[in-house]
Order: C-alpha cells, then sequence, then structure tokens
C-alpha cells in the first residue's frame, strides 16, 4: 500500500517550507512529461509547536517519522505521549536522533582550553541523549515491541573551526540554556590546537610514525582532524491486540530445573 497523506510538522516556517522551490522545480518536470518527478502522495506542511499538544485527533496516523529533531525538544516524555495518541492501533514510530557519544573529540578539546584558560568549564556542545536512556523512554510512555539501534559514523575535517563553521550551518549550535555569552578567542584557539594534537585523521597510506621525514605527525596533520557521531534508531509500535506479548506469570508449566541439554560430539 502506498501512502495517501503526508503531514509535515515543525515549530519553524523556514525550516518547513525550505525545499518549496526545488517542488515546484520537480512538478514542472513532471509537467513536462517527466513522471518520475510527480509527487507519490499530498502533503500537507503545518507550523505549530511540538511542546505543545499536537493538533490531531485521536489515531490520526499509522506512522510517525522524526528525523534529527527529538535532541531539540525539552520535554521529550512528553511528546511521545501525545505522538502515541495521534497514533492509530498498531501505528509505527520510527525515528533517529544524535546520541550522546556525539563530538566527543570537540566536547573534550574546548574543555581542556577552557580549564587551562579560566579554570572553569561550561557546555559548548549541545545536550544529546544516551542509548540506555531511549529504551526507557519508549517504554515508560507506553510503546510497544521497542527496538533500538546504534550506528557510529567519523568524518574528518580540516581543523576545529571548519567544524565549528559546519554545525553552525546545519543549526546544530549549543542548545543549553547555561552555556557562557562569549567565550573568548584564547580558548577557541587553543582547542583547535588540543583537537589537532589529540584527534588528527589517521592515514595508513602514508609516513605516520614511521616517517623520519617530519618526526610521523606532519603527514597526519595535514589531513586534518576526525569528528565522530552516534546516530540512534528506533522503532517502536502503539498497543494493539494483535502483538505478541508475554504470557501471564505463574502459567509455566515446566520448571528450569527440568530443562536438560544433551552434548553431543561434533563428528556427529
Amino acid at each position: 500500500e502506498s501512502s495517501r497523506k503526508l503531514v509535515q510538522l515543525d515549530s519553524s516556517s523556514e525550516m518547513l517550507h525550505r525545499d518549496d522551490l526545488f517542488r515546484e522545480l520537480s512538478a514542472g518536470q513532471a509537467g513536462n512529461g517527466d513522471k518520475n518527478n510527480s509527487s507519490v502522495c499530498e502533503t500537507y506542511k503545518l507550523v505549530a509547536e511540538e511542546e505543545q499538544p499536537l493538533p490531531f485527533p485521536d489515531g490520526t496516523f499509522d506512522l510517525v517519522i522524526s528525523s534529527m529533531a527529538f535532541h531539540w525538544i525539552n520535554d521529550l516524555p512528553r511528546l511521545l505521549t501525545e505522538i502515541k495518541r495521534t497514533l492509530k492501533p498498531d501505528g509505527c514510530l520510527l525515528f533517529a536522533l544524535p546520541g550522546g557519544n556525539t563530538l566527543p573529540e570537540l566536547r573534550s578539546s574546548l574543555i581542556l582550553a577552557e580549564l587551562e584558560r579560566t579554570g572553569g568549564v561550561s557546555t559548548h556542545v549541545g545536550p544529546y541523549m544516551d542509548i540506555s536512556d531511549v529504551g526507557s523512554l519508549l517504554t515508560g510512555t507506553g510503546f510497544r515491541l521497542p527496538t533500538i539501534d546504534v550506528d557510529e559514523i567519523q568524518i574528518g575535517y580540516p581543523n576545529m573551526m571548519v567544524l565549528m563553521e559546519h554545525l553552525g550551518r546545519m543549526g546544530e549550535g549549543n542548545a543549553s540554556v547555561n552555556r557562557r555569552d562569549r567565550v573568548g578567542l584564547g580558548t577557541f584557539l587553543g582547542g583547535a590546537c588540543i583537537y589537532r594534537e589529540l584527534y588528527p585523521v589517521e592515514n595508513p597510506d602514508k609516513g605516520g610514525e614511521n616517517d623520519e621525514s617530519d618526526g610521523g605527525c606532519a603527514s597526519e596533520r595535514e589531513e586534518g582532524v576526525v569528528a565522530s557521531a552516534q546516530i540512534i534508531y528506533g522503532i517502536a509500535w502503539k498497543e494493539h491486540e494483535s502483538q505478541q506479548t508475554p504470557l501471564e506469570r505463574g502459567s509455566a508449566t515446566r520448571k528450569m530445573s527440568e530443562i536438560s541439554v544433551t552434548k553431543t560430539s561434533g563428528r556427529d
């Protein structure tokens, strides 16, 4: 079965309509005979606040998808409860979000630089959720059959400054309320030097430690620095009578001590 209607919701109108020009161009190509660019389903865009009750009646959707947005929500349990309310019975929630082990190199480099120059530390990387908390959130809000997976990604950058510029252009800056209003230039420069020394991109095809001409480090520094991202994927379902459920407590007909294991020879 194909999707009949797609509803896109975001609190930012600019983010919600950023691809409108591309859709208009695609629609124009489809009108000229390019059927591959035609829309597969009707799309409705709605500007609404994710922190408030969702403007949909109970049991509206078969599927809710969130891609790299949950980490911007302050009250995530409340949002998950609202998503569950708007799902039909046996409806599915599918999501991806950055995990707590995202950008550890940037975090540690700035902390070390700030300790050296100011004697204290503050948050520099937006708050991310630990993978151990995701399953608890899903079950705590009433979802069934949750499945969690994780992926570790490493990306090379010329230096820390380029990485921070990239994060800013992605809109993934530090969202912590208790962050400092201003960080000194010395802290940034010191963090960049520490980053370069501790987290260079390793290239086994070039000299490395055995390269006597540059001391084993210049060739690595020319390749830039590495940035790590942890992506958590999850899927869960709204309860339905057709879903598998555990048997009632005390309904077992055998004891664990009655279960025997028969060992066989590998020659058999």
